[in-house]
């Protein structure tokens, strides 16, 4: 049984046993999942520009018609030579098309296969860790160690230069999902143009938005029950003019994906599964973890009521929605506290 953890990744793809002919990357993370799979596909032909050497496969297709992943697999190349076979991710059942290559593996080709969030139990995953001929690769959001190595080398790449402080800023404003961060740090190298040094100037121009981060420093108080944290953030977004329902609405949708985690932590799923699927920025993950492990399903539903009213009656009347929308900020803070334990 071949089973690795996240951070064995990159290592366990780097140097791939030649024993393994088929690979599942699977997780949350759909940017990480595409880009070790083009890595790994690009690795193990002679020319990647090459459509014979390096075939793509849509994951729809093959799961109307399973035996197209088999024919293609052992298919012998035109001029011989090294082969990959890339399966774009789908929605259906794969497990038909992939276990007479497990059974049978391709003797040339290397077949990957991209996957969503799959749970242990899921059969495809099941059947890959099983089998003795392929490996199983877990992508999950990046942690801010590997935040701060994709920083460092797309500004090496670039001829620039970032202190660490900087570096350090730049990793807490970016997300769970590599290619969204890729691009951020792309985005953020072309504003900086012929400077050859990254500034924090640099990322608060251009890298996240003000007032989103506030309006997440107001849900985090929130939920975590940091009532002095939430006095700073609700003054300051009221002080910016920011309308009391849509700060409202904000945690209110915040409050509906912890209660679509927490529902599926009931049903037996992790919290940091679950988490990473919401996608966070870094700093947030393990604030969020947290209020998961404070709050039930039962006082998510209720929050969910409450916010909605308090919602409601800011739409309403704009000055007497202030005033509700602090007695329901209040209120849940103080629910979220760790010692406050009420189902």
């Amino acid at each position: 049984m071949v089973a690795i953890k996240a951070h064995e990744a990159d290592r366990a793809l780097a140097r791939l046993d030649p024993a393994y002919r088929l690979v599942l990357i699977y997780g949350p993370d759909a940017g990480l999942v595409s880009e070790r799979a083009t890595a790994l596909a690009r690795a193990h032909v002679d020319d990647p520009s090459d459509a014979f050497q390096l075939v793509r496969m849509s994951g729809d297709d093959i799961a109307s018609d399973p035996l197209k992943l088999v024919d293609e697999a052992n298919t012998i190349g035109l001029f011989g030579g090294r082969r990959s076979i890339r399966v774009s991710a789908t929605s259906k059942p794969l497990l038909g098309a992939v276990e007479p290559l497990l059974a049978t593996p391709s003797q040339d080709a290397i077949v990957i296969v991209e996957a969503g969030d799959l749970q242990r139990s899921n059969p495809l995953r099941t059947a890959c860790e099983r089998a003795r001929t392929a490996l199983a690769v877990p992508c999950y959001g990046d942690a801010a160690r590997d935040l701060g190595g994709i920083i460092d080398e797309m500004v090496r790449a670039a001829g620039k230069s970032i202190d660490r402080t900087a570096r350090d800023h730049l990793a807490g404003l970016l997300g769970g999902d590599r290619q969204t961060s890729r691009r951020e740090i792309e985005k953020l190298l072309l504003y900086v143009g012929t400077e050859t040094t990254v500034a924090v100037s640099d990322i608060e121009a251009v890298v996240g938005d003000t007032a989103q981060r506030e309006q997440a420093m107001l849900i985090d108080a929130v939920f975590s029950g940091k009532l002095s944290a939430l006095d700073l953030a609700y003054a300051k977004l009221n002080g910016e003019g920011l309308d009391a329902g849509v700060m409202l609405g904000a945690v209110l949708r915040h409050t509906m994906a912890l209660l679509k985690a927490r529902q599926g932590m009931d049903a037996g799923r992790s919290a940091r599964d679950m988490v990473a699927a919401m996608r966070l920025p870094y700093p947030r993950i393990a604030t969020t973890e947290v209020a998961l492990a404070n709050w039930t399903t039962a006082k998510l539903i209720d929050a969910v009521a409450l916010l909605g009213n308090a919602t409601l009656a800011a739409r309403r009347d704009g000055e007497i929605g202030k005033s509700g929308a602090a007695r329901a900020l209040w209120t849940l803070a103080r629910l979220g506290r760790p010692s406050s334990r009420g189902e």
